[in-house]
């Protein structure tokens, strides 16, 4: 389950879900999502500023744009493809093996990152999920009622519905027994 209560299958599409809440109205905002999609391990001091919530905001906007694209069947817009690859181009924090308590190895990072080496790993998931047919091809919107979410159905038969069994899969179970409920009271 990720940080959004649903499971994506991809930070990037986790980055578009954050449209529906308030995880990028504030730098503290934005802070928890960073460690809460794992961009960051805990324990790693990340100084996420204010000036960070433009560029989160406008690569959001443009995996938007993109996955919207992509589910209609439509070309990829030029200008939202130069961009991501403009994003994707700094390099993304370094990993570094931890030597924790009894000798055990933990995940770390060799400093603190910046803003645009984060947006670099969130671009760069956005590049191989866009450029792998088969990752393409597993992209679905939740039928959920007006929920907006998108994720990958890696489900067995790809016969994933919701975001979320959880929330959208049980709102739909919800109201099909209301309706069976009220058709029973009706004709009875």
């Amino acid at each position: 389950m990720g940080a959004l209560g649903f499971d994506s299958g991809r930070v990037c599409l986790d980055l578009v879900a954050t449209g529906e809440g308030p995880a990028l109205g504030s730098a503290r905002g934005l802070r928890g999502w960073v460690y809460d999609a794992g961009l960051v391990p805990a324990g790693i001091e990340v100084g996420v500023a204010a000036d960070w919530l433009g560029p989160f905001l406008t690569l959001r906007g443009r995996l938007e744009r993109m996955v919207g694209a992509e589910l209609g069947g439509l070309p990829q817009a030029a200008q939202d493809v130069a961009g991501l690859n403009e994003a994707a181009r700094p390099a993304p924090p370094a990993p570094a093996a931890v030597l924790g308590e009894a000798g055990t190895l933990t995940k770390g990072l060799a400093g603190a990152p910046g803003c645009e080496q984060l947006l670099a790993v969130v671009a760069r998931d956005a590049v191989e999920l866009f450029t792998d047919p088969v990752a393409r091809a597993q992209l679905r919107r939740c039928e959920g009622e007006n929920c907006p979410r998108v994720y990958l159905d890696t489900s067995r038969g790809g016969r994933r519905r919701w975001c979320s069994s959880e929330v959208c899969g049980n709102r739909e179970r919800v109201a099909r027994h209301r309706r069976r409920t009220t058709l029973r009271t009706t004709r009875g």
